[in-house]
């Protein structure tokens, strides 16, 4: 192979868990990468520190079940494929059932530590607010939910879209000490024991139904964040603010984040609370929680005042309160190939929440997979795409064409999409177990879900053995 330095470097703009993780993968490679991070020498309206990867809305990465859950499917691939956000992710866990969640400055840390230590990476701050130039030959944009407005329109201008936006929305975090276990409680649901946890992870608050539809109603008449600048924006649909739900009908939060089933209140053990609050450990040190869910485009002063009448919370201070900030996607199945390129220019990669997929996780596997793509092409080197039958290979023929668009006249339906078993190819799965008896319902759910994370792995690993050295 030709000495790392005489290899032309590839070019990434954006440092966070897809830019992060796709120039992990092309030096390991021995190829140059030149990372390109605007902050802090421009903010955004969300990032609170310099930091490489830092996460901003939540700190889950979901769940860790590769048997029977999608996500956690595929952080059991990004393992297989040494993925450097999944090694730095498991270093810093903190107790979340059956979630992988993290110390998310620990973590923040951890990623930035590694990459800075890499000799062929090298760390460029400003903010590139342009097309790439041209003898940037290979480029991966991985500019993330928080692209800046003048290198979104750059972008827009390329892809002959009308639009990139959308609004995205941040959870509270709170000071556990000053949470009242008069009230509150801790346990997991079901108990569920997950990554680093006892079944008890979890803190909840009750809220009895008069104290629920209250809630509700003052979720509704809070004052909240108006658009501006943005107007007209829709919201993703996986991420709504709290009071946005709330605005879809009275039981709709019981059904979501408020949802009271799997917990007993030990408290008043006999009696079933209405609706239930978690909050989920935001640190190692276990002295943030966040509000699960709890999304918000309420105004400061009206999250205090109306989060405080929760049940356990009327004490609580605030570490950070939510807020409102707006998101980029292309629409991608129109305006990418299978391997993250733009159609309209190929020397362009794009990876990580703009192509489309949303949650830490998918990012972070889209710069894996536009990060190997590049260095194969930088090394004329052929990659085959990952097997569909994958979790990144079924991401990735979602989010570069297995959209079906809308026959109208109005904005394309295309929007993002969390990794799930819906965009896997079917499989047929047992019917039956070993007594011969059909299966139903659950059973019969779990049953498919084995059977897809079974064909996943062993295709994943075919895939390694024959195309990785």
């Amino acid at each position: 192979m030709v000495r790392a330095m005489s290899i032309k470097p590839i070019n990434i703009i954006g440092g966070g868990l897809a830019g992060s993780e796709a120039a992990w993968q092309i030096t390991r490679k021995k190829i140059p990468v030149i990372l390109h991070e605007m902050r802090p020498l421009r903010k955004t309206d969300a990032h609170q520190t310099d930091s490489l990867a830092e996460l901003v809305c939540s700190n889950s990465f979901r769940s860790d079940d590769a048997k029977a859950n999608a996500v956690g499917l595929l952080h059991a691939e990004m393992r297989k494929l040494n993925s450097l956000i999944m090694a730095c992710a498991d270093k810093n866990q903190v107790p979340a059932g059956g979630a992988l969640a993290v110390d998310r400055d620990g973590f923040a840390h951890a990623v930035t530590e590694a990459i800075h230590k890499e000799p062929l990476i090298t760390i460029e701050r400003g903010e590139v607010d342009a097309v790439p130039p041209k003898e940037w030959d290979k480029v991966i944009i991985a500019t993330g939910p928080l692209t800046s407005p003048a290198l979104a329109e750059a972008i827009l201008s390329l892809t002959g879209e009308k639009q990139l936006s959308f609004f995205d929305a941040i959870a509270p975090i709170i000071h556990k000490e000053t949470i009242d276990f008069n009230f509150a409680w801790y346990q997991s649901r079901y108990d569920k024991v997950g990554p680093g946890g006892t079944g008890a992870d979890y803190i909840n608050c009750p809220l009895d139904r008069d104290q629920y539809f209250a809630f509700v109603d003052a979720l509704i008449k809070g004052e909240k964040t108006e658009f501006k600048n943005f107007e007209g924006v829709p919201y993703f649909d996986g991420c709504l603010p709290i009071e946005v739900m709330a605005e879809r009908g009275l039981e709709t939060l019981r059904h979501g984040p408020m949802k009271p089933v799997g917990l007993t209140n030990p408290h008043n053990p006999t009696v079933k609370p209405y609706g239930i609050v978690q909050l989920r450990q935001d640190n190692a040190l276990g002295t943030l929680y966040n509000m699960v869910g709890f999304q918000t485009k309420l105004k400061y002063a009206e999250q205090v005042r109306i989060f405080r009448t929760i049940r356990g919370l009327a004490q609580a201070e605030f570490a950070r309160l939510g807020g409102l900030h707006r998101n980029t996607y292309l629409n991608s199945p129109r305006v990418l190939d299978g391997r993250l390129r733009l159609k309209a220019e190929p020397r362009l990669r794009f990876a990580g929440q703009i192509t489309g997929c949303e949650g830490y996780v998918e990012s972070a596997a889209m710069g894996l997979a536009a990060g190997r793509f590049a260095a194969a092409d930088r090394l004329e080197e052929t990659l085959p795409m990952f097997p569909p039958t994958t979790s990144l290979g079924a991401l990735i023929n979602h989010i570069t064409g297995g959209h079906i668009e809308t026959i109208d006249a109005g904005p394309p339906s295309f929007q993002p999409m969390n990794i799930n078993f819906g965009l896997f190819p079917p499989i047929a799965a047992p019917t039956k177990d070993e007594t011969g008896k059909r299966l139903r319902g659950t059973e019969k759910s779990i049953v498919r879900k084995h059977a897809l994370t079974a064909r996943a792995a062993i295709d994943l690993d075919q895939w390694i053995r024959a195309f990785c050295d």
